[in-house]
């Protein structure tokens, strides 16, 4: 009789050991999509990655470089001061978005563009997401604001 409650024993630890291997795959293969690292524009240039990969990009909008094409596409530069990266965006932009702002887009780096399937910009005239002043800060380009 022992025996056999030391058997049952070891097979609720088995399936137990099994359920939770297979759970913690499970998660980690639907939570790939969704991780998108942060890069600033000087890492993309020195390290480009691939075209399939999803990745956050973030700087200040180069002065000069918005161009509003046909319909809702636009294209734009934005820049952590080392480094200039082409961005192509077709949607409708935030109500703050504007040349010398922060900004962060999603989306993928092909043919030397970053083709952007989503565009954030600051909420206020103070606020700069924090990777984006991080990378601002080791160009030396940041500026604090004065408020």
């Amino acid at each position: 009789m022992k025996s056999l409650k030391k058997q049952r024993r070891i097979q609720i630890i088995a399936v137990a050991a099994v359920a939770l291997v297979l759970s913690t795959a499970l998660i980690g293969y639907a939570l790939r999509d969704g991780i998108n690292y942060f890069r600033a524009p000087s890492q993309v240039i020195a390290e480009p990655p691939g075209p399939t990969e999803v990745f956050r990009i973030g700087g200040l909008v180069e002065e000069g470089s918005l161009k509003r094409g046909q319909g809702e596409q636009i294209s734009f530069a934005v820049t952590d001061g080392g480094a200039s990266v082409p961005v192509v965006f077709t949607g409708v932009l935030p109500d703050l978005f504007e040349e010398n702002q922060g900004m962060v887009g999603t989306g993928s780096y092909v043919g030397g563009v970053f083709e952007a399937t989503e565009i954030l910009a600051k909420h206020d005239e103070t606020y700069m997401p924090k990777e984006v002043t991080d990378a601002l800060k080791e160009q030396g380009v940041y500026r604090e604001s004065k408020g």
